[in-house]
């Protein structure tokens, strides 16, 4: 059984009379990758805080790697490195140079860490190159280099794959799936790309208004919908949209996808045919994380 690194258990977070947090409670374990997913100001941005000590908790503990961030601080954030917003780094200098002071933080870290970090994100060829030179998905490397110089086992990021092209988010993604099931790290990823996670993460934390949904590996969320999808091929998708009573996303001006049983496909497919609306094929669609993830917290606002 895997060694858990990170434990939340009965977070709450009050700011004033206003409740932010209501007994959140998760686990990430050593080689696992946790997508952290939720609509916007559902509380991922202040759960993270609370796991890093940047905020204090109203009630319940966080332990990373057996320790309490608040009675052994300094302890529990030993072995953790994190990326919230955007890595912090001197465009001027160079990624070797960048490493170098960040190396300083920390005691014991041999400078050839610094080569072995640039060689594991990828960055060997260029570390001594200005970071100004740098594309994002290099910066966005080089600061998870930062986040692993002092060997942590458990890698807390926020968007790693924001702004990114394609070919950035791909080579992220490789990063990602190199440290946790080589390296043998613990990561948490808050990100709004669904897709991505999808790829790259093992199980999923939905949170929505405050609270955790549903923790759970991601095939296990998509079997839960995996008879309610369909795609409608028809003449008219803006007018379908305004008889179908179900939830439906618009895909193109001829398609429309549906979440609904499939008892109640027959008399949907009347009632639009009743309303001048032909439908050319009905066809089972392919559950993403992303309609999981809809049907789960019943809207569409996805931070």
């Amino acid at each position: 059984m895997k060694e858990i690194v990170l434990k939340c258990k009965g977070l709450y977070k009050k700011i004033g009379r206003k409740e932010i947090l209501n007994n959140i409670s998760f686990e990430v374990k050593k080689g696992e990758i946790v997508g952290f997913i939720g609509p916007n100001g559902a509380g991922k941005t202040t759960t993270i805080k609370l796991i890093l000590g940047l905020q204090k908790i109203t009630k319940g503990y966080v332990q990373i790697n057996g320790y309490d961030i608040n009675k052994q601080f300094v302890k529990a954030v030993e072995k953790v490195g994190a990326i919230v917003e955007s890595p912090d780094l001197y465009m001027y200098l160079s990624g070797y140079d960048n490493l170098k002071i960040s190396k300083n933080y920390y005691k014991k870290i041999e400078e050839s860490r610094i080569t072995e970090v640039a060689t594991i994100v990828g960055l060997n060829n260029r570390i001594n190159d200005k970071v100004a030179k740098y594309s994002l998905g290099m910066r966005q490397r080089l600061g998870i280099a930062q986040a692993i110089l002092h060997n942590p086992n458990l890698l807390i990021l926020d968007e790693p794959t924001n702004g990114l092209d394609p070919e950035g988010i791909i080579e992220i993604r490789n990063l990602l799936k190199k440290l946790a099931y080589e390296k043998n790290i613990g990561i948490l990823i808050s990100s709004h790309n669904l897709s991505e996670l999808e790829n790259v993460c093992d199980k999923v934390c939905i949170i929505k208004k405050g609270r955790i949904v549903e923790e759970t590996n991601i095939e296990n969320l998509k079997s839960e919908i995996e008879n309610e999808c369909y795609v409608l091929e028809v003449n008219n998708t803006k007018k379908a949209k305004d008889i179908i009573k179900n939830k439906y996303e618009i895909l193109d001006d001829e398609h429309i996808k549906i979440y609904v049983n499939k008892e109640k496909l027959p008399s949907i497919t009347k009632e639009l045919e009743k309303n001048q609306i032909i439908v050319y094929t009905i066809s089972k669609d392919k559950i993403t994380l992303e309609d999981a993830f809809l049907k789960k917290i019943g809207g569409n606002d996805i931070e």
